[in-house]
Formats: structure tokens, sequence, C-alpha cells
């Protein structure tokens, strides 16, 4: 096989769509190899983070924030206080919920898998400087926030 025959055809290379997927696929690979090595999965990640950052909250509230599914979010808490890195309660105000706390032990174990998810990063976005990674990063935010509606209308172009 020469190497024209693995060529990427120049159409599908200029489509940010395909770009994008494929960097995706790419990262995805690297995250859930580096967090395997801890013992963790992405929503493990994604839960502890959304309950460091804005605190105590209800299943729905963190499948909300974390854009995870109802049963994926349950699943990922029981593996979580499992480990004694958070807590579930019956909250007091409506019994049918559970409100979900990172505890002492979530927080050091967030501490260790962002350190670990920035070497991911640096290794996913090598060829990049760190100006560029940032562009980038401010780039695909405002492409998720006008798709989430968050920013309504478009930037202007220059």
């Amino acid at each position: 096989m020469t190497p024209a025959d693995d060529a990427t055809p120049a159409l599908l290379r200029e489509k940010p769509t395909w770009l994008i997927s494929q960097v995706s696929t790419h990262a995805h690979r690297l995250l859930t190899e580096r967090l395997a090595t801890a013992g963790m999965r992405g929503y493990h990640f994604r839960l502890l983070a959304a309950l460091e950052e804005f605190g105590p909250a209800s299943q729905a509230s963190l499948g909300r924030r974390t854009d995870m599914d109802r049963s994926d979010v349950a699943a990922a808490v029981t593996e979580l206080t499992g480990q004694k890195l958070a807590e579930r309660v019956t909250d007091q105000a409506d019994r049918r919920r559970n409100i979900i706390t990172i505890t002492a032990s979530g927080r050091a174990q967030l501490r260790r898998l962002d350190a670990l998810l920035a070497g991911v990063q640096d290794e996913l976005l090598a060829p990049l400087s760190p100006g560029e990674r940032r562009a980038l990063a401010g780039m695909l935010t405002r492409v998720l926030d006008y798709r989430d509606g968050s920013q309504t209308t478009e930037p202007s172009r220059p």
C-alpha cells in the first residue's frame, strides 16, 4: 500500500464537521484510556466537576449540567458513592429526589483527574501554541453556545 492509498480526500479535509469528528474520535480514545488508568470514566469526571463547581445537586440537575442521560447519571453516582467520592441523600423537601454532594475524597480525586486530563490536552493539542489552544477553545465554545441558544446572534464578520 502506498501513502497515496491512505490519503484523505481534499473535499473531506476542508470540511470542519469532518475534521471535528476525526479530532473528537482521537480525543475520546485518549481521554478514555487515560481515565481508565485511574479506574474512572468521563462520566465520573463530569459529575465531580459539576458538584465541585455548583455544589450539591439533584441527579436530574446533574444530568442537565453534564449533558448525561438520567440512567447514566444514576449509574455513575452509584459508582462514585461506592468509592466514597460522593454522597447521596434523600432530599427532605421532596423525598422522591436524591441530592448528591462531593466528598473530600471526591475533591482530591477530581484534582488528580484534572491533572491527568491536562496531559491529554497537551498530547492532543501538541502541534498548537498556547495562544492557538485558547483560540480553538474559544471558537468551539462559541459554536456550542450558539447551538445551545446561549448566543443568539451570529458574530460579526470582519
